[in-house]
């Protein structure tokens, strides 16, 4: 499934001119199966907890006793899962496919929405569309939340016509109840641009907020800019600087840079060329390249920049 993007349009009022990524912070992405417990572990839970510990080949030999023993449709959904993302076994979309189906057949949440997923994308088996949505659809009545947010980036892409941002909203806002950050990031999004509601900079930074306190780091960037520019909130660049930090840790590029700006300029924290040339770097090694950035280094000594290089070497660069 191509990458769907929701357009964001970043800016830092009163900075100089923006750096060379100002993109949208992210794309509203699809979520595949994710690796989290079965609906109901205690029906394989030596081979989940093998699982859950990396021991994926102990893990495989255990659901597939389950398998061979009860025609267990967890340890069928696991199975998938191990070939899904080639753990223990080399990776096979086909075989992952062909357990999740089985799975399903029997009425695992779980491997519907991951045959669902499959059918979308046509991995492992021929592309269906209209059979992976079905199948979605019914993942999503029993309360699996990545399949209401996947509905809702299905909604939006423009294929058969205009995006159906009132079905995106309602999928988006199902898989919020069910606490995904994803889905609030996206609806955050939606707010900020007006789509499918009008226009609402308080409910966005609200949606942003929530998603970033539930660890999306996208919405932690747009929380960040959201009070350094008082969109939607009061300004408040300490705050600002605070989240911008918290993105530039996860690994943000767009969150590293904006913190080297902020300790260049002396905005929500005190200024320090150190930090901000460390912070660039570690920017820079992520992807994104700010001359704005590196003019102002290159106006530092030759000791600061040793010490912003001895200090993202420190943090990992």
């Amino acid at each position: 499934m191509r990458r769907l993007a929701i357009a964001i349009v970043l800016g830092l009022a009163a900075w100089p001119a923006a750096a060379a990524a100002d993109k949208p912070a992210a794309e509203a992405k699809p979520v595949f199966p994710p690796i989290a417990p079965p609906v109901d572990s205690s029906k394989v839970d030596l081979a989940f907890g093998a699982f859950q510990r990396g021991y994926y080949l102990t893990a495989f030999d255990e659901a597939t006793k389950r398998v061979e023993e009860k025609q267990d449709p967890v340890a069928m959904t696991l199975l998938g899962q191990l070939y899904a993302e080639g753990l223990g076994v080399p990776r096979d979309p086909a075989k992952a496919a062909s357990w999740y189906g089985l799975a399903a057949q029997r009425g695992n949440r779980d491997a519907i929405f991951a045959y669902g997923m499959a059918k979308v994308t046509g991995s492992g088996v021929p592309k269906d569309e209209t059979g992976g949505i079905l199948l979605l659809n019914k993942a999503a009545s029993m309360k699996v939340m990545a399949a209401s947010y996947n509905l809702g980036i299905l909604a939006l892409r423009p294929v058969n016509g205009a995006p159906d941002f009132a079905t995106a909203l309602q999928r988006f806002r199902e898989a919020a109840d069910e606490g995904s950050a994803d889905a609030e990031y996206s609806l955050g999004v939606l707010a900020k641009e007006g789509k499918g509601m009008p226009v609402d900079a308080k409910a966005a930074a609200g949606y942003f907020l929530a998603a970033a306190q539930d660890g999306n780091v996208d919405a932690m960037v747009e929380t960040a800019i959201a009070l350094y520019n008082g969109d939607g909130v009061p300004r408040d660049e300490k705050a600002a600087a605070l989240w911008f930090r918290r993105a530039a840790e996860a690994g943000s590029p767009i969150g590293r840079n904006r913190l080297a700006r902020l300790y260049a300029s002396g905005q929500g924290v005190d200024k320090d060329p150190k930090m901000a040339g460390m912070w660039n770097l570690m920017a820079q090694a992520a992807g994104l390249r700010d001359p704005w950035l590196d003019d102002f280094m290159a106006g530092q000594s030759q000791a600061v920049r040793d010490a912003a290089l001895k200090a993202a070497q420190d943090h990992g660069l």
